[in-house]
């Protein structure tokens, strides 16, 4: 089955003519479509927002399209937080979901005023001495047991380091309104990357009895309720899309059915990070050698650093190469970068066109955990990112790393002047 890129391979060249590979490609027109797809399938709740999970696509230029989409974001660290206030983002369009989070990290979030989402109960006396408790917060849930959906069972959420048990969500509650909570939200994130669509309602069905139990049993107050991220984009050319209406429509059924007779004003939020911007990003790499061996092996300019996915989970990310979509899979390659590490693969045995020195090789579904996994390892540098717009014409929105970056850190050592001047005379 074909799987094309959103960008032809004669935009590719003139891309990578002024700026060369390896580079991530975003698609503007395709991120804003999605944003408007998810927020018209939940239409149907006046309060819900979208907070694109920022770990997914921490780009500001991405941040902002995104904004001025309607999304909110979430955030899961100080420097997101500091990339959302720097875009603009405010309050309430904001969430803040760590786990094991560093005081100076709630201090900040209680400065901006976002929506705290507190990861354990021992986290609560903890945000007290860091920042204070708020009037409003959220709690994330860790049901325990097997998460089933249809006959598929997606995961042991015992095995997850998130999220308080049932018995310690009533615990919370009960805390926090004794230190003058009014609201509360309820969060929980179970899978990643499914395509299932009772995924959504099964995570629906299950918050909402929680809150209409809490809201009965306690008197809690229930401002939203995030089913956060976990539903999967296609990465294979044979899967099948997530219906996202016909999830909204599960999940509004529930709503109608559960929360809805309780009287409460209830939110409806998702996290999603993958769904929102990973179909909409790609990585161009140059193929720079041919190596005839046990195996046919494809050497790009790009590696893991670029790209993390394949080599750590053994993930799929379908390959096409620029201008050759039409030809023939008739030769089997190992597509490899030059990290001294084997699992520095971004497919094996995979059947491509004949691949010659100096194509151009588009790695599909990176808009979302590609850059952003990025390391330095071997001394690699990160590449550029590129903004492709709805008109055609594209914007560099963040060059690539140079040796002076690798070695800022070391500015206060007797080697970093040496190493700074060398990359100066390299030039």
């Amino acid at each position: 089955m074909q799987k094309l890129p959103f960008c032809p391979a004669e935009k590719l060249r003139e891309i990578a003519s002024v700026c060369p590979t390896p580079f991530h490609l975003y698609d503007e027109q395709g991120i804003r479509l999605t944003a408007r797809r998810v927020r018209e399938a939940f239409s149907w709740n006046p309060g819900f927002r979208e907070y694109f999970a920022v770990k997914a696509n921490p780009n500001p230029h991405i941040l902002s399209i995104l904004k001025g989409e309607g999304c909110g974001v979430d955030c899961a660290s100080l420097t997101e937080l500091m990339l959302a206030q720097a875009v603009g983002f405010r309050g309430e369009e904001i969430m803040f979901s760590s786990n094991m989070t560093p005081g100076e990290e709630y201090r900040l979030a209680r400065k901006m005023g976002v929506i705290v989402n507190l990861d354990d109960i021992t986290h609560i006396d903890f945000l007290k001495e860091n920042g204070g408790i708020p009037e409003k917060i959220c709690l994330r849930y860790n049901p325990g047991g097997e998460l089933h959906i249809g006959n598929t069972t997606m995961g042991h959420p015992w095995d997850a380091k998130y999220g308080l048990t049932r018995p310690q969500i009533f615990r919370a509650i009960r805390l926090l309104q004794a230190e003058g909570v009014k609201q509360f939200g309820l969060h929980t994130l179970l899978a990643s990357n499914s395509t299932d669509q009772a995924y959504y309602p099964t995570i629906a069905k299950m918050l909402f009895k929680l809150a209409k139990e809490a809201h009965e049993m306690i008197g809690a107050e229930f401002f939203m309720i995030n089913l956060s991220g976990g539903i999967g984009i296609p990465y294979r050319p044979q899967e099948t899309s997530a219906d996202i209406f016909e999830i909204s429509r599960e999940v509004q059924k529930l709503f109608a059915e559960m929360i809805a007779p309780s009287g409460m004003n209830v939110n409806i939020a998702s996290e999603l990070g993958r769904y929102m911007t990973g179909p909409h990003g790609c990585l161009v790499a140059t193929a720079i050698h041919e190596k005839h061996i046990y195996k046919e092996y494809i050497g790009l300019d790009a590696c893991a650093a670029n790209l993390m996915r394949p080599a750590i989970y053994g993930a799929y990310h379908h390959i096409t190469v620029a201008g050759k979509e039409n030809l023939p899979n008739d030769h089997i390659y190992d597509v490899v970068g030059s990290l001294c590490e084997n699992n520095d693969k971004f497919a094996v045995d995979r059947p491509l066109p004949k691949i010659e020195i100096g194509d151009l090789v588009v790695i599909h579904d990176t808009g979302a955990h590609g850059y952003s996994m990025g390391y330095n390892y071997n001394g690699k540098l990160r590449s550029a990112e590129i903004l492709l717009h709805p008109d055609g014409t594209f914007d560099r929105i963040r060059r690539a790393e140079a040796p002076k970056d690798y070695f800022a850190t070391l500015d206060e050592t007797e080697f970093y002047e040496k190493l700074v001047n060398q990359t100066e005379v390299d030039k």
